[in-house]
């Protein structure tokens, strides 16, 4: 693999890793809204170099409140966990895209 394809791979990787922070946000967000679904972002990785990911809706069933009605299924310590393992992701991401750059410019150094 390439230096450069590998930069490309952790673009993706980025980008993808905003849309799940997206998808988290709004899990969080709606933990007290009744019957409220959560999401989850999905990765694959592509043929061509790079990662996308896909948004899917978790059926689970809330649990039912005193007056009948179904809480949403959203687990905040879950929620919370998966902020955590998006900020390492993140970092790692950057560390290559900072990495290859500092390799690419060794390169050109020692060919001048």
């Amino acid at each position: 693999m390439s230096q450069v394809s590998a930069s490309q791979i952790a673009v993706t990787a980025l980008a993808a890793l905003d849309k799940k922070l997206d998808v988290t946000a709004n899990n969080i967000a709606n933990v007290n809204t009744d019957e409220f679904k959560k999401s989850r972002a999905v990765f694959q990785t592509e043929e061509v170099p790079g990662v996308s990911v896909t948004i899917e809706r978790v059926d689970t069933p809330g649990t039912e409140n005193l007056d009948g009605v179904e809480s949403s299924n959203v687990d905040l310590a879950e929620e919370i966990v998966d902020l955590i393992t998006t900020q390492h992701s993140y970092t790692a991401n950057v560390k290559v895209i900072e990495t290859a750059g500092k390799m690419q410019k060794t390169l050109i150094d020692i060919l001048a």
